[in-house]
């Protein structure tokens, strides 16, 4: 477990028609009543509050920190947040705007001026995950949070899962009203405008805990009483999915059931029931019988937004399939192959594959289109087409020279994640510099718009050359080193940008034109 400093408190300063039948187009307006900016133009972003301020001397510091929040997710209604970091620790905040009270005359104002930005504070944090050590195995797994997924509300409870390299729980936690102490004339966590600061919360000393590894498979043995975590919430793990996966989960997704959820790693996708824990069903198995046979891993899979029987996963050979669970209780047969087949630069080099492994997908709140991101670029394909993407952005084409200096130092292996918004017309995804890019489907230009991880969002640092620092190499997504195609030079190559700041984790508001992104332990929210 990380010290004290590593557990501070963060404060806040201010598919195919013969699949499914496409749904009718989306409105050019906002739900919030304001006119959409027009197709040739991508909207002005301005900055609203940052929770969790990280000091700049520690912004550019690449290792490991307990603090680095590493998943982030709205709920289905963007009333809380929730964000996992290194340690273990699960994050929530909630919407302040709506419940803070304002005087007739600034809702007026507000009424002429278009609805506010939402507004997050802190509501509370509890320990999801320990270390623990697979003994049969050998093998060390860590505390991290990978992801996490919010589960559908029954009742006033919010429930949501969250899982590290092995192990998924289902956490229950409950709000319920306590008694005001003495001397408390005001909120403890209140969000703050933009240019307000408060420092960070200290640590509390209760966490949630949990069972060791190896415990029985009955969920009635894992259900864990907790106490209050917060001020007015209480935490309690109710399931434990483990002892599925012999690799590292990479991705969970909750299906529109409200009942199911998937849990895939390296290769293999589990199928699981969000009230049985003894037992999963495995839909996808990409284990050849030799392992030295193996040429692709899954890297991410994503669930339909309104079909329950649609799936989709991509790999590290750049290919995305999407399965139906109605055709087979073993999906080694896609629907639907999605490939760029003409976008991979002649010759093909050693790093071509690498550069072409999907790192994240998402499919549009409409589900007609499905965004993928590899190191290279963001792609957005229609479900009716498999041959190639409706659009190619591209994020990171400047260091294709570098690709040989990148793969030294493992840079090449950085996973970014993506979003979009509501209505799918516009996308977001992460890059080096600690800025981020901003893209429209409409827009008439695919270069987008490039934000800065900071109050003045505008303020893109230039790109000034940095030697690469010296790290150990240790190859991810299960692919070997076998040698060079491309060209290597001996001497350390200047690099046009910090590689050593990214952000690589954002999320989209449900309902709103609001981006939240994760940069180090901070957690950055921007307006249009």
């Amino acid at each position: 477990m990380s010290g004290a400093a590593g557990r501070r408190r963060r404060g806040t300063n201010s598919s195919s028609s013969s699949i499914a039948p496409s749904p009718s187009p989306t409105s050019s307006s906002s739900s919030s009543g304001r006119p959409e900016p027009r197709p040739s133009q991508l909207p002005q972003w301005k900055f609203s509050q940052v929770l969790g301020d990280l000091p700049h001397a520690a912004a550019g510091d690449r290792r490991c920190n307990a603090d680095e929040i590493l998943a982030i997710e709205f709920d289905a209604r963007g009333e809380y947040l929730a964000a996992g970091d290194h340690a273990g620790l699960v994050i929530l905040f909630r919407r302040a705007d709506e419940d803070v009270a304002r005087p007739r005359a600034e809702l007026e104002r507000t009424d002429r001026a278009g609805a506010p930005p939402p507004r997050y504070s802190f509501a509370t944090e509890f320990q999801s995950h320990e270390p623990e050590f697979d003994v049969l195995h050998s093998l060390e797994i860590g505390e991290k949070i990978k992801k996490v997924r919010w589960c559908a509300r029954p009742n006033r409870s919010l429930c949501l899962l969250a899982t590290n390299d092995r192990t998924v729980k289902l956490w229950k936690v409950s709000e319920h009203k306590a008694p005001p102490k003495e001397g408390d004339g005001e909120p403890r966590r209140s969000a703050s405008t933009a240019g307000a600061s408060l420092p960070l919360q200290e640590p509390r000393s209760e966490r949630a805990t949990t069972k060791p590894r190896g415990s029985s498979a009955d969920s009635s043995d894992q259900i864990e009483k907790v106490g209050d975590v917060g001020d007015g919430y209480s935490a309690k793990c109710r399931r434990v999915f483990d002892r599925a996966h012999e690799f590292n989960v990479n991705s969970i997704s909750n299906n529109c059931d409200g009942e199911t959820f998937v849990s895939a790693d390296d290769l293999r996708i589990n199928l699981w029931h969000l009230e049985v824990t003894s037992q999963c069903f495995n839909i996808v198995d990409m284990k050849p019988a030799d392992m030295g046979d193996l040429v692709e891993v899954i890297t991410t899979a994503e669930f339909h937004p309104s079909f329950c029987s649609l799936l989709a996963y991509g790999s590290s050979s750049g290919l995305v399939r999407l399965v139906d669970l109605r055709r087979s209780a073993l999906c080694d047969q896609s629907v639907r192959t999605f490939r760029d087949r003409g976008s991979r630069p002649q010759p093909s080099t050693f790093f071509t594959e690498i550069v072409s492994c999907i790192t994240d997908l998402k499919f549009t709140g409409e589900g007609r289109h499905l965004l993928t991101r590899d190191y290279m670029n963001l792609k957005l394909w229609d479900m009716r087409v498999e041959i190639s993407p409706v659009a190619t952005y591209k994020v990171h084409e400047f260091l294709r020279p570098k690709l040989s200096e990148l793969y030294t130092e493992d840079y090449i292996f950085d996973r970014f994640s993506c979003c979009a918004s509501k209505d799918g017309s516009y996308f977001a995804t992460g890059s080096y510099s600690n800025t981020f890019k901003v893209f429209s489907r409409t827009a008439s230009q695919t270069t987008g718009i490039t934000l800065e991880a900071s109050a003045n969002p505008y303020r893109v640092q230039p790109q000034t050359s940095a030697k690469i620092p010296a790290l150990l190499s240790n190859f991810s997504l299960g692919v070997s080193r076998k040698g060079q195609d491309g060209p290597r030079s001996d001497g350390k190559e200047e690099i046009p940008c910090n590689m050593a700041s990214r952000v690589t984790h954002l999320a989209w508001h449900p309902t709103e034109n609001f981006i939240v992104c994760a940069a180090n332990n901070s957690l950055y929210m921007y307006h249009t």
